[in-house]
């Protein structure tokens, strides 16, 4: 595993453009900063990619940066100032450092519930991924985050159908934290020899037990089966905690690599959290494994 020094962040997402990696993450109170680097160790941040303050008046999580049709497209989540709940932005601009641009005045789209940690699969058909939030998903009581998956067209800003619920916390790793409180949320989807594998996040960001499952499907709509030996990244007794809320992507040498972030302090879990990086590998049965 390497851990870097970017401390005081989460979720982090990484991107390679030409020699550069580009890391984005929830960092900031009123938008992204990003940071660059050409190792994947020696990090630099380069200031803000994305000043909020639109439609957004704060809660600026989980960024990620997507190549399509020549330009950068910003997903991010905000609290959205007409109705002070979570939403989905989506910002573009034709460089990785920004400035990105909100491609309207308001969230991407409105469902009529809060919405957070949106993410593409970009291919010859294009997903949305995104998770009902626990903050407005009350289930028996229960506030819960589920994942939920829809075709969106060349745009990427219209869907096509409607979006289908692909994952909710019913197992019991799934529920280590609070009895009133659960999580499936995080969710990245990639595609390797006509499978396609979701990893997602489980419990609570800033509780040891947070952590990361694998599921498979034939179809980016899924159904996803999740692994039954899940989580395939958890905390480590007296090395790091709370690892999560991972992306994948390619390093220079073509090594497929997950970012994702831990407690910067084993002993005291919150929201101060560093990013670090593993590689992902797959089994004789093509069964994903993060390995750190």
């Amino acid at each position: 595993m390497i851990k870097t020094d970017i401390t005081g962040i989460g979720d982090p997402f990484v991107i390679l453009v030409g020699d550069t990696y580009y890391l984005y993450a929830t960092d900031a109170p009123d938008g992204f900063k990003f940071f660059t680097t050409t190792d994947l160790n020696n990090w630099r941040c380069g200031g803000y990619c994305y000043s909020g303050g639109k439609w957004g008046e704060n809660c600026f999580w989980a960024p990620e940066v997507h190549f399509y049709k020549g330009k950068y497209y910003l997903l991010y989540t905000a609290r959205w100032n007409k109705t002070h709940s979570l939403r989905t932005g989506l910002a573009v601009s034709d460089k990785p450092e920004g400035p990105f641009v909100d491609i309207k005045y308001g969230p991407l789209f409105d469902i009529g519930y809060a919405t957070i940690d949106a993410t593409f699969y970009l291919g010859d058909k294009n997903y949305l991924y995104f998770v009902r939030d626990c903050s407005e998903n009350v289930i028996n009581g229960v506030h819960t985050s589920q994942i939920y998956a829809v075709e969106v067209d060349q745009t990427l800003t219209n869907f096509i159908g409607e979006p289908k619920m692909i994952s909710s916390p019913d197992e019991e790793w799934e529920q280590r934290t609070d009895p009133k409180w659960r999580w499936n949320e995080g969710p990245v989807v990639i595609h390797r020899n006509g499978r396609y594998y979701l990893n997602f996040s489980v419990n609570c960001y800033d509780n040891r037990n947070y952590c990361v499952g694998a599921a498979e499907a034939d179809h980016p709509l899924g159904p996803f089966v999740k692994y039954k030996d899940n989580p395939i990244l958890k905390y480590v007794e007296n090395e790091f905690s709370g690892p999560g809320h991972n992306a994948v992507f390619t390093a220079k040498d073509g090594t497929l690599m997950t970012s994702f972030h831990i407690h910067t302090h084993y002993d005291k879990p919150s929201g101060d959290r560093r990013a670090c990086f593993g590689k992902v590998e797959f089994d004789e049965n093509g069964r994903m494994k993060i390995i750190i």
